[in-house]
């Protein structure tokens, strides 16, 4: 895959807080993430040569923009830094990763730092579903609804049921899993949620219909959080391998990559495949890219996935695109107990967006973050054994971008 690019460390905040609640602003969440980054990594903050910072809209959740103004804002040894910002959506995080690589990889900077970012809580339900509809064709589609991403993903629904047929108690069961593993993550939204008998089924009153086939526990969580990796060229992972004491095969890295985008419609995209075995081929193929530009042959030459599970069925969607399963069975792989903690192939260990959180911009850096965790073993109780090398499938929109990383260690 060309020039090697490392994750020397990184932080994440507790996605259980919320901000405005405690009085502070989107700058203090990503000075404190940004603190303990640099200090996991174990580096100075003056040897970051480039900022990359993901975030969709804190101009209108927080008024703010120019987010990379705060790298200097925070650290005065960071004042004349290159930064930038990047916009996709929900897979904001992983356009800024994909943007700090191409740096490093051409040869501009030999250490860059990654931050997503999202400030949610702060607003009321109905101004929050109607600033993250901004990623829908605006004034062309979810024009008859409250929530626009609920009525958008039970649209998905309906074409896998028209395709293949899907039954709920499949995707329930991907919930009732997701946050199980939340209850084992110490920065999980919902570690503390309890669930009365019945939560994860069909019942109107203990998990209500939100729109359409999507009920509420099939839905991930408004959240605010930050992510934030710090990145290295080979050079400077040697040397920081050196000082802790380890191989360089130990040092994470991103070993393969993958990057699609599609027409933002949903009915676009959705018409143009049909005919197709997989709803969504440029997610396929995005998926596919980063397993071959790792030298991978199938998914199951990984050992797990951290996967966008905005909905339920984002993730059901995940599993047969990756070639879990055949196009329309990946109820074979949630019957088979497959994506448990304890299966052959977890699926967000985690907890995902359901069980962990979903700060929007932070989303593809935390998923990034968390593989590291993964493969290094230090991810404590979620950790998913004798993992070498995670995915991740992050999406923007209904699947307008999409994004997939292999971090692994070893050869």
């Amino acid at each position: 895959m060309g020039t090697a690019v490392y994750i020397l460390g990184g932080s994440q905040t507790d996605f259980s807080r919320n901000w405005a609640r405690e009085d502070l602003e989107v700058y203090d969440m990503f000075s404190e993430v940004l603190r303990d980054a640099i200090s996991d990594a174990a580096i100075e903050p003056g040897q970051i040569e480039v900022g990359h910072v993901g975030n969709f809209v804190a101009d209108l959740f927080a008024g703010q923009g120019l987010i990379g103004g705060f790298f200097g804002q925070v650290y005065p040894e960071l004042a004349m830094l290159p930064t930038s910002r990047h916009e996709a959506a929900c897979a904001s995080g992983s356009m800024a990763i994909l943007g700090a690589m191409r740096d490093i990889e051409a040869g501009h900077y030999s250490t860059a730092c990654v931050l997503g970012l999202e400030l949610m809580r702060n607003v009321n339900g109905k101004t929050g579903a109607e600033y993250l509809g901004a990623a829908t064709w605006k004034g062309h589609e979810a024009q008859v609804c409250d929530f626009p991403w609920p009525y958008m993903f039970d649209l998905i629904t309906r074409e896998y049921d028209m395709r293949h047929g899907i039954r709920d108690e499949h995707l329930t069961r991907i919930a009732e899993i997701n946050f199980a593993n939340a209850k084992l993550n110490p920065n999980a939204q919902t570690r503390g949620w309890q669930f009365a008998d019945g939560s994860f089924s069909a019942d109107d009153t203990l998990n209500p219909v939100i729109e359409g086939r999507v009920r509420k526990l099939d839905c991930g969580q408004i959240t605010d959080g930050a992510a934030c990796i710090i990145l290295a060229n080979e050079d400077v992972a040697k040397a920081h391998a050196e000082k802790q004491g380890l191989k360089l095969a130990d040092i994470p890295r991103i070993k393969g990559w993958g990057h699609r985008s599609a027409p933002i419609s949903l009915d676009t995209k959705l018409t143009s495949s049909r005919g197709n075995g997989v709803i969504f081929p440029h997610a396929a193929a995005t998926i596919s890219e980063a397993l071959g530009r790792a030298n991978m042959k199938a998914v199951t030459s990984v050992d797990g996935l951290e996967t966008h599970d905005c909905f339920t069925i984002t993730e059901y969607m995940a599993i047969d695109h990756s070639g879990l399963t055949a196009p329309g069975e990946s109820w074979k792989a949630i019957e088979e107990g497959r994506i448990a903690l304890d299966g052959d192939f977890p699926i967000n260990a985690s907890g995902g967006l359901i069980g962990l959180g979903h700060p929007v911009g932070a989303t593809g850096v935390r998923m990034a973050l968390d593989c590291a965790k993964q493969v290094s073993g230090r991810a404590g109780e979620y950790q998913i054994a004798g993992a070498e090398n995670l995915l991740t499938f992050n999406v923007g929109g209904s699947t307008t971008t999409c994004a997939s990383l292999v971090v692994g260690v070893g050869q």
